[in-house]
């Protein structure tokens, strides 16, 4: 079981090729985490099989990060089979029919729905390619959040930079907000575009910070994660 005193306000990403080094990397950082995210990029490397030891044998909690995204009937069928794993978080798309469809294939479970509004790897420039509508980001960000909160989300995935904004919206009240693009001072940004410090992160309305690259590239992953927990401790 995890560690009493695990900080599950972090989440550590294991976007490592493999099942074998999710496991490693888990080990290395023992009961220092309680939570892990394990994303589409794991998903052909075991990545369900992993979720399933580390939930049932380790006593962790599980983010499983599928960004699901189809007609309903579809994303409700994946997310009934999905369900049954037992685990605690799961992403879709926070377009509103999709997230009906999946709140209605978790029913009676206790997996939550989270929506993904806009991924925190994106642009301006990247919304005009993808010919989405033309204004703010942080702006269009609210608008599809309190959109899929009204469809039933159980909280929403967004950049750390429109937590504050989004927690202050009414249709937040209850809900979760997880954000990723989390970097520690000083930590390399990647291909993260909008990011935040875990402290500002959770000031500013997160109920969890996912971390990854941070942790899992470290030349020592168990002492990188205990900086970003000392950090939440402070706030």
């Amino acid at each position: 079981m995890p560690h009493p005193k695990a900080d599950d306000r972090l989440i550590v990403a294991l976007d490592v090729p493999n099942a074998l080094a999710g496991l490693d990397l888990a080990s290395r950082l023992g009961d220092r985490v309680g939570f892990y995210k394990i994303g589409l990029g794991l998903l052909t490397g075991g990545g369900l099989a992993l979720a399933n030891e580390l939930k049932q044998d380790l006593g962790k909690r599980i983010f499983l990060d599928m960004k699901l995204f189809d007609i309903g009937a579809t994303v409700e069928a994946a997310v009934r089979g999905i369900a049954q794993y037992d685990l605690d978080f799961l992403t879709v798309h926070g377009d509103p029919h999709v997230v009906r469809a999946a709140k209605e294939g978790a029913a009676g479970k206790d997996l939550k729905i989270l929506a993904v509004t806009i991924l925190t790897s994106l642009d301006r420039a990247d919304l005009d390619a993808a010919l989405i509508r033309p204004g703010d980001i942080p702006e269009i960000v609210a608008e599809r959040a309190a959109r899929a909160f009204a469809a039933g989300a159980d909280g929403v995935i967004a950049s750390p930079q429109e937590a504050a904004m989004i927690r202050a919206l009414p249709e937040a009240a209850g809900r979760l907000i997880v954000t990723p693009g989390v970097r520690p001072a000083g930590a390399a940004l990647g291909d993260q575009k909008r990011v935040a410090t875990p402290a500002r992160a959770i000031t500013d309305g997160a109920d969890h910070i996912v971390v990854g690259r941070p942790i899992w590239q470290a030349e020592d992953p168990a002492a990188a994660a205990e900086a970003v927990l000392a950090e939440l401790a402070g706030v």
